[in-house]
């Protein structure tokens, strides 16, 4: 016979009474941990334990201002962003120093009034004195001028005389009242800069209408030697010694600035690598080098330079498997310059130089690269000086005496 007992235990209504048992005590529990970390909260913000951050809406924080409750610190502030750098007290500071310039051109044989604007660029004021001020820029900046206006940060204008340019360091020096001039450039030092440090250009990329443009990067490379030739002919001319930036400069930036993050100039920006395939390569002519230059065109109007009459180029330039097999040099010349071609009638062809020699050696002083060449001919040399050049032929160590010239522009 089936029966129920009164006293058997029920399985299921023991379950029910053993949940009900944790149930409680959970609930509990969870209450009191929720008051316990809001006591503790204000706590744990001030000494910024937490390891994230609490944002109220900023209507929050108002109404917590308003109820005066100083006890407890406010969980969040409205944030107040300072977005004056470096960079924009720097470009702040340089920018009224960066001109326009214009190259104005005669339009008409009959009238030298007349003229239009055959291109446009940039230039530094870089000095004062008495009432005049002095502006650096491009040689092809003003190439062929019969007129130069500068236009200052201001948009004002100012007519410019030429006092002097040097194609091969393709610089110029302007000269114009200094009543509406008010900054000037601080000079910086080129051979001090280093590869990866940062770098600012400033100028008017393509017009006047984008004048005072920045753009910033960093120092790609110091002493680039980059050929240069100027007549067009497939030959170098001149081999450019310039600093290399991947801060953007393009047609116009030229004879802008180029300054560190000290507000100094230290270079003219001179050219662009103008190829679709190439990106972030511009070039500037290192202060320290211009300033010579500038000196000189200031005083004289152009520069006297010796001339040697090489086209030459490193050694370091040429796989070192040539060196012994084309050139035949001994072992123990590890550096030097090989002459690629000898112009007629100069120096170094009446002192019977030519083609392949290597030389190793001006006045017995060691010639590393092309740059030593340049140095020694422009810096310690003049037109009418004689210079001994040491260099090996054939294998063959030899030297001559050279009397130098003057290099015409």
């Amino acid at each position: 016979m089936n029966y129920n007992d009164p006293y058997q235990p029920n399985h299921t209504d023991q379950n029910k009474r053993k949940r009900k048992s944790w149930v409680v005590p959970s609930l509990l529990g969870m209450v009191v941990g929720v008051l316990l970390f809001a006591a503790v909260l204000p706590s744990l913000i001030r000494y910024d334990i937490l390891p994230y951050q609490i944002i109220l809406p900023e209507s929050a924080y108002q109404q917590e201002q308003s109820t005066g409750d100083n006890e407890l610190p406010s969980l969040v502030k409205p944030m107040s962003v300072d977005i004056s750098t470096q960079i924009t007290e720097v470009v702040e500071r340089v920018a009224p120093t960066v001109v326009g310039i214009e190259n104005l051109q005669a339009t008409s044989i009959f009238s030298e009034e007349a003229g239009s604007e055959a291109g446009t660029g940039s230039g530094v004021i870089y000095k004062l004195q008495g009432d005049k001020a002095f502006v650096v820029t491009n040689y092809h900046v003003v190439d062929g001028a019969d007129q130069i206006e500068v236009i200052l940060s201001d948009d004002s204008r100012l007519s410019a005389k030429l006092r002097g340019s040097d194609l091969f360091m393709d610089l110029a020096v302007l000269e114009m009242d200094r009543d509406a001039v008010e900054h000037v450039a601080t000079l910086g030092d080129s051979d001090h800069v280093k590869v990866g440090e940062p770098a600012i250009a400033i100028g008017n990329p393509l017009g006047l209408d984008l004048s005072g443009s920045v753009t910033q990067g960093i120092i790609s490379g110091k002493r680039r030697a980059i050929p240069q030739d100027f007549n067009g002919d497939g030959r170098a001319d001149w081999q450019a010694e310039v600093i290399q930036t991947d801060a953007a400069i393009n047609p116009g930036n030229s004879g802008g600035a180029l300054i560190n993050m000290d507000g100094q100039l230290i270079g003219i920006n001179s050219m662009k690598i103008a190829q679709s395939s190439v990106e972030g390569i511009g070039f500037a002519i290192p202060i320290n080098d211009a300033i010579p230059v500038i000196e000189e065109l200031e005083k004289n109007g152009r520069m006297s330079r010796a001339f040697l009459g090489v086209e030459a180029y490193s050694l370091e330039d040429v796989a070192q498997v040539e060196w012994a097999r084309s050139l035949s040099l001994p072992s123990e010349v590890t550096s030097g310059i090989y002459v690629q071609s000898v112009e007629p009638r100069s120096p170094a062809s009446e002192a019977g130089l030519t083609t392949y020699d290597v030389i190793t050696a001006l006045d017995n002083e060691p010639i590393q690269n092309i740059i030593d060449l340049r140095k020694h001919l422009y810096q310690d040399k003049k037109p009418g000086d004689q210079m001994t050049v040491t260099f090996y032929r054939d294998g063959s160590k030899q030297s001559t005496n050279v009397t130098l010239t003057a290099q015409e522009q």
